[in-house]
């Protein structure tokens, strides 16, 4: 059974989705855009049934009372400490941590900036920040996946993309994402100053991504070969960033919505990090 806790991280109030198990392993779940907590409803069912805890956040700029305003306030620095004041608030010493898309991110910065907080790490779909960088400046086939970056951090986008009830968003999720999933996630972003907010995480990336160390606790990475934003490129070259080893898992005809798409495969890898 899932409830809704609303916690005050940092002097911002975070919506988050709790769902509790028999166990005492516990796992923090984290989302991407255009997504929102909701993403993670059958992940966190299933790890649920195996008797393992689950919080999901709707992050910076998702929450009604975590929207900061300005570009600053969504560096990466500021979204890693949000998780490690979740941590503290939950009274968790060390967590595993999976996260998708944006939330891959973040789930890598924190394990590499705060390894003492973190058992491990489930990434999903996205490499390690670093590696994901270096692929988006050298890599034609990355390049041209990544080509709607520009769009996205453009002035005005959020208008765009909030026309006609976010269909552009809509569109974007195909088949992958449940209608009633995806009407959550569009919901969410179109509560006032929502849609900017989550665009800001990419108006505020810089250099932070090619600058986030090496992660040394325990990390998988979960890849779809058909994922739409992602090439192998970046995906091969995350083992140079995480020097303990890397269990790559390769989800072949998958595609980038992974906890909507394929959540048995997401809640396996969380399982065998976690030891369940």
């Amino acid at each position: 059974m899932v409830t809704t806790e609303r916690l005050r991280l940092r002097g911002l109030e975070f919506e988050v989705d709790a769902r509790a198990a028999g166990g005492d392993r516990a796992v923090l779940l984290l989302h991407g855009f255009p997504q929102s907590s909701a993403s993670w409803d059958a992940v966190g069912d299933a790890l649920a049934e195996r008797g393992v805890r689950s919080w999901a956040p709707n992050q910076r700029g998702y929450s009604p009372g975590a929207r900061p305003a300005g570009v600053e306030a969504y560096r990466l620095r500021e979204l890693v400490a949000d998780v490690v004041a979740l941590c503290d608030a939950l009274d968790l010493p060390a967590v595993h941590l999976a996260g998708h898309d944006w939330g891959a991110v973040v789930a890598w910065a924190v394990a590499a900036y705060h390894p003492e907080r973190v058992t491990s790490v489930t990434a999903l779909s996205v490499p390690h920040p670093a590696a994901f960088a270096a692929a988006i400046a050298d890599d034609p086939v990355q390049r041209e996946k990544s080509s709607y970056l520009e769009y996205l951090v453009a002035p005005g986008s959020e208008e765009v993309l909030a026309a006609d009830g976010a269909a552009g968003l809509r569109l974007g999720f195909g088949t992958a994402v449940p209608v009633s999933v995806a009407d959550r996630h569009i919901a969410r972003l179109l509560q006032p100053d929502a849609m900017k907010s989550a665009l800001h995480w990419y108006r505020a990336i810089g250099a932070d991504w090619a600058a986030v160390p090496p992660v040394t606790v325990p990390a998988t990475l979960v890849w779809g070969t058909e994922d739409m934003a992602v090439a192998r490129t970046g995906i091969d070259r995350c083992r140079d960033h995480v020097p303990g080893g890397l269990d790559l898992v390769v989800l072949d005809g998958r595609g980038h919505w992974l906890p909507e798409e394929a959540p048995a495969e997401t809640a396996a890898a969380i399982l065998r990090r976690v030891g369940v």
